[in-house]
């Protein structure tokens, strides 16, 4: 996502729905503010080089054949600025922008428009209706792209207008829902510097919380996380960031330097570099995830140059997913060769809520993918997704009328990329898609 327009609106995003073949695990309690700040018991220290334990709510690795694997996706989370100031323990409120100078200043706009948030809240709260969601569907892997620095530095990137950051006292909030999974390859993980990234790794890794997309070198921006979720099976996601979402150049990784997994362009010569990437990691029975954060916060076209890309990955590439992030709202929906393309995931949580502009887009609305893909093959069985809102900070269902313009709307884009969405009986959309259609 590429730095918020003042004038926009845009209020999360979340689903539900139950998937066939979703493996089940009992889910630890979810974190309050009066529970100690160790993570969940019986998770081990987050590596991007191995995965020894499923994270809290995955399936407990298991002899017998896996009939499905289900993957929670959505897009950006944002939990700094406005949302830490309600959590716990926030950081220093004071911001550097010319449209606000107090991240409480965006909690008064929150209540302003629908009325008083009960600060402070406890970990869970953001998450709200999406935790009973995640409770249904029990997918394997928890997978989200975490907008944020987690760092209560001082040091903001000069002549960047917008700056996100949770305190690190505040990283409860992201195991509250078992998330596995925080991709980092976006342009606000490095907005309080490179201080900043440094305590954002330092803190995940200790909330044992994987990440992707970004680290203390080239070759840990590199590395996939890695999620054990049977025996003989793995999930890997690596990530990477593109100039087109607003990542500063200047941010790439190097041999010796912090940074993001960048991709200065997304033609031939990328798609080389990711399938080797690809082929260097993957093993027998791998899933893999390739998360980008690209484009621009709004319009539903999808650039050519992205389908082209998504497509060489798929072919021969190695990866069977594709889970794209910057737009402000959902974008289209492919199956290309049997493999699942989200183009943009839009916004799951953050603080905008009460700021007006670009209403044609309903960036209230937004969502939670389930996608249900086979262990043998990587493709795509089924994708269901639960239209939500934010409301006063947190998630909410959306309303069966909110629901149903989300499924007209994105219907519209998916036809255009050869699929269709539904809505179902129980208000969450379904995607179809034509089956062994020529190059798909």
């Amino acid at each position: 996502m590429s730095s918020l327009d003042p004038a926009a609106v845009v209020v999360a995003l979340a689903l539900s729905a139950v998937l066939p073949g979703a493996a089940y695990a009992p889910k630890p309690e979810p974190p309050t503010a009066d529970r100690p700040p160790e993570a969940p018991r019986g998770r081990p220290q987050a590596t991007n080089a191995q995965a020894k334990e499923p994270a809290p709510g995955a399936a407990p690795p298991r002899a017998g054949p896996l009939e499905a694997v289900t993957l929670f996706l959505c897009g950006d989370v944002m939990t700094g600025r406005g949302i830490d100031q309600v959590l716990p323990r926030p950081c220093d409120p004071r911001i550097h922008e010319g449209y606000m100078t107090s991240a409480k200043g965006y909690v008064r706009l929150a209540e302003r428009a629908h009325g008083r948030i009960p600060t402070p809240v406890d970990f869970a709260y953001i998450w709200g209706e999406a935790l009973g969601v995640l409770r249904q569907v029990r997918p394997n892997v928890r997978i989200i792209n975490l907008e944020t620095s987690i760092t209560r530095s001082n040091s903001y990137w000069r002549g960047k207008g917008i700056h996100y950051r949770m305190s690190p006292q505040n990283v409860r909030c992201i195991p509250a829902a078992g998330i596995d999974v925080c991709v980092l390859g976006n342009n606000h993980v490095l907005d309080w510097g490179y201080a900043g990234l440094a305590e954002t790794l330092k803190t995940l890794a200790a909330a044992r919380v994987k990440i992707a997309g970004a680290g203390k070198d080239l070759a840990a921006a590199q590395a996939p996380a890695v999620c054990q979720i049977a025996p003989d099976r793995r999930v890997l996601v690596f990530a990477f960031g593109c100039p087109s979402s607003g990542i500063p150049r200047t941010w790439a990784a190097g041999g010796g330097r912090a940074g993001v997994h960048f991709l200065p362009a997304i033609g031939d010569a990328a798609a080389r570099r990711v399938a080797a990437l690809v082929r260097k990691h993957r093993r027998g029975g791998d899933i893999v995830v390739a998360s980008i954060h690209w484009g621009g916060n709004w319009g539903y076209p999808v650039p050519e140059q992205q389908r082209r890309f998504a497509h060489k990955l798929v072919e021969a590439g190695g990866v069977d997913l594709i889970h794209g992030h910057s737009s402000h709202h959902a974008k289209g929906i492919e199956v290309h060769r049997g493999k699942l393309i989200l183009y943009g995931c839009g916004d799951l949580i953050n603080d905008y809520e009460g700021i007006s502009g670009r209403e044609e887009f309903r960036s209230d609305l937004g969502l939670m993918y389930f996608a249900s893909v086979a262990p043998s093959t990587g493709q795509v069985k089924a994708l269901r997704m639960v239209p939500m809102q934010m409301r006063r900070f947190q998630l909410r269902r959306a309303s069966p009328q909110d629901a149903k313009w989300l499924q007209k709307a994105l219907d519209r884009e998916c036809r255009r990329l050869r699929a269709r969405v539904e809505l179902a009986e129980d208000n969450a959309l379904r995607l179809e898609w034509q089956q062994g259609s020529p190059g798909r």
